[in-house]
């Protein structure tokens, strides 16, 4: 397969960084479980370094054939083939339980119809979630906190607030949403105790609302995809080793300088090609356009489809060699 000139120079550009021996404080297990036990062990984790491997994070929670996203099961699916970190949503039922689910609606990924808060959590029980191709799984819908448990010795989540990017979310609800996720970070609230999540924001301004309320036990995934963006957060009163910086679809070498700021400060730098390569429509095609997105060597791909990447390269010098 022919590799484009501007991917060959990017995967070139970013060997040629030359750094100390890569020594992390924490470490993947035999079983692809990680166990993140401290603010220190999170941030060695989204640490840059040029001589790790690319890491695969599952949007969505992952998906399979059978196995719905923003599901327990698929998630613990995916970790037994291959390590991974899960980026997962949620909603609030009638009666305030946050359950995992993308939408604010049940119709596209379970057998119900209506508003996720039109319901209690007992009352969602007697639907099944649906995988990608509208295939009726055993799984049911799931509770935070049941995920949480789940994960808390095995991975690293990333919590995505669906309501503050959802059209229709009146500007009340969606401040409500932001007090609601300080509150259970903060000392005492229900997530304090879990050292293992990062927090995909919208803006700089909602970065700073968490960090103002004195969040420090979680970090943020942060959009980071024009060089304004970087000088705002350079000029903010959130270190570097709090971020991790997602930089849209594709590595863009027009961003080069940005991106070795980036590097220097131990920022790493995810790509999300739910939008992009998980969308060709014939699963043959993703496979080669999975490798043109490794060979553009970002330090994160996030996809629907984790166990896709099994077999392709993640090594920096696996990707150099197929470069040269």
């Amino acid at each position: 397969m022919r590799i484009p000139a501007i991917i060959i120079a990017a995967a070139l550009l970013a060997g040629a960084c030359t750094s100390s021996e890569y020594r992390p404080s924490f470490q993947i297990q035999e079983d692809n479980t990680v166990d993140i036990n401290s603010i220190e062990q999170l941030q060695s984790y989204f640490t840059y370094h040029p001589e790790r491997d690319i890491i695969i994070s599952s949007h969505r929670g992952g998906m399979m054939d059978g196995y719905p996203e923003n599901c327990l099961e698929s998630c613990e699916k995916t970790l037994s083939m291959m390590h991974s970190f899960f980026e997962v949503d949620f909603s609030f039922t009638k009666d305030s339980v946050l359950v995992l689910m993308h939408d604010l609606t049940l119709d596209r990924t379970t057998t119900g119809k209506g508003l996720v808060s039109d319901y209690t959590y007992e009352e969602l029980q007697q639907f099944n979630l649906v995988d990608r191709k509208k295939n009726v799984t055993p799984y049911k819908i799931q509770k935070l906190k049941d995920i949480l448990e789940w994960g808390k010795d095995r991975c690293v989540f990333n919590f995505d607030n669906k309501y503050i990017n959802t059209k229709g979310v009146p500007e009340e609800e969606k401040r409500g949403a932001l007090e609601y996720y300080a509150r259970q970070l903060l000392p005492g609230g229900d997530w304090s105790m879990y050292n293992n999540i990062m927090l995909s924001v919208r803006s700089i301004e909602e970065a700073e609302f968490y960090w103002n309320k004195g969040i420090r036990n979680v970090m943020f995934c942060v959009e980071i995809s024009k060089p304004e963006h970087y000088e705002a957060y350079d000029k903010s009163p959130i270190p570097w080793n709090y971020i991790m910086a997602y930089v849209r679809l594709h590595v863009d070498p027009r961003m080069k300088e940005i991106y070795d700021r980036l590097h220097e400060q131990g920022v790493m730098l995810m790509t999300s090609i739910a939008g992009s390569t998980d969308k060709l429509k014939k699963e043959e095609d993703r496979t080669p356009g999975y490798l043109h997105d490794l060979m553009a060597m970002p330090d994160i791909i996030e996809t629907d489809y984790p166990t896709n990447f099994i077999g392709l390269p993640l090594s920096r010098k696996e990707l150099r060699d197929l470069a040269n």
